[in-house]
């Protein structure tokens, strides 16, 4: 099997890129101390603010402790105003400059990527109703959704020579497999790929039985980051019978630790390796600010990888 890296990501802290989210948040020295500690190689930047904005500080704090700079996660309102589209463009091209010139400063390989996806937990039906949507969005949103993420990329792009990838996200409006393969259709696949979240793609699905391999494979050719979530099928099941939302799910510990849910990581290890996949594994386990014992869960996490080869 191919040797992969192994990075992990502010969220798993409970550093989530909500708005308005109450909760005892952490620090980002304590989070990246913890982060090396438990045997992670890598890191995503998390929200803008919660790790040092000057490259040189950044690229420091990265330093001590040996980690690159994976990438950042940056909310797009696809279905936004014009004004709204223009915020959003001009921050993905400033948080695309730190990286550039963090990754710089750093001498790493990686070139860090902008991870785009919706301005997911903002709009009421997609948020009530995540994991079980019962009306998609339709064609002509999600070729307007992929005109803006193009455009976005592009802007990203021609600032700072990063290339975009997308992430299909629960309570956003790419969130089931149809929409995520409509979406990308009409994407530029030189400008934005995909990133891939087995755990959003799981509950996403509506299934907690939903075919992961071969939905990463059909999505080989647009691959550029693999996160590594797993998806607890009987938090999901009652997830979706007592109808709660995207946020009562993650409370209820909807994305547990890896190996205690649905996915099979392992046959998702030997389909990466199958298609000749080098990038990077991130694993992520969203919890909420103060939920939880992240230090704990992302030794047990890196401990379980360990245990299938990883």
């Amino acid at each position: 099997m191919t040797t992969f890296s192994i990075a992990n990501a502010p969220c798993s802290w409970g550093t989530l890129e909500f708005a308005g989210l109450s909760g005892e948040r952490i620090t980002s020295t304590q989070m990246l101390d913890e982060l090396f500690a438990t045997g992670y190689t890598g890191t995503e930047l998390g929200d803008w603010g919660f790790m040092p904005t000057d490259p040189i500080q950044l690229a420091a704090a990265l330093q001590q402790r040996q980690l690159t700079l994976i990438g950042a996660f940056v909310p797009v309102a696809l279905q936004g105003t014009t004004t709204q589209i223009a915020t959003a463009t001009a921050h993905a091209q400033r948080t695309a400059e730190l990286l550039a010139r963090t990754a710089q400063i750093l001498g790493q390989s990686h070139q860090p990527l902008i991870i785009l996806a919706d301005d997911n937990g903002s709009d009421p039906y997609r948020t009530t109703h995540a994991g079980r949507i019962n009306t998609p969005s339709s064609d002509a949103i999600l070729a307007h959704a992929g005109a803006i993420a193009t455009q976005v990329a592009h802007a990203v792009n021609q600032s700072s020579g990063l290339t975009g990838a997308f992430h299909h996200h629960c309570a956003g409006i790419v969130e089931t497999p149809n929409e995520i393969t409509t979406f990308l259709a009409h994407t530029d696949p030189t400008l934005i790929g995909i990133v891939f979240d087995t755990g959003h793609y799981l509950f996403g699905s509506g299934r907690n039985d939903t075919d992961l391999v071969a939905a990463l494979t059909s999505l080989a050719p647009r691959l550029r980051l693999v996160h590594f979530k797993d998806c607890q099928p009987e938090i999901a099941t009652r997830t979706r019978h007592d109808q709660l939302d995207y946020f009562a799910a993650i409370q209820a510990g909807i994305f547990c630790e890896l190996g205690r849910g649905s996915v099979d990581f392992a046959a998702i290890a030997r389909t990466l390796t199958t298609i000749s996949y080098h990038g990077w594994i991130v694993v992520e386990q969203d919890v909420l600010p103060g939920m939880g014992e992240p230090r704990i869960s992302a030794a047990h996490n890196r401990t379980y990888l360990r245990s299938i080869g990883l």
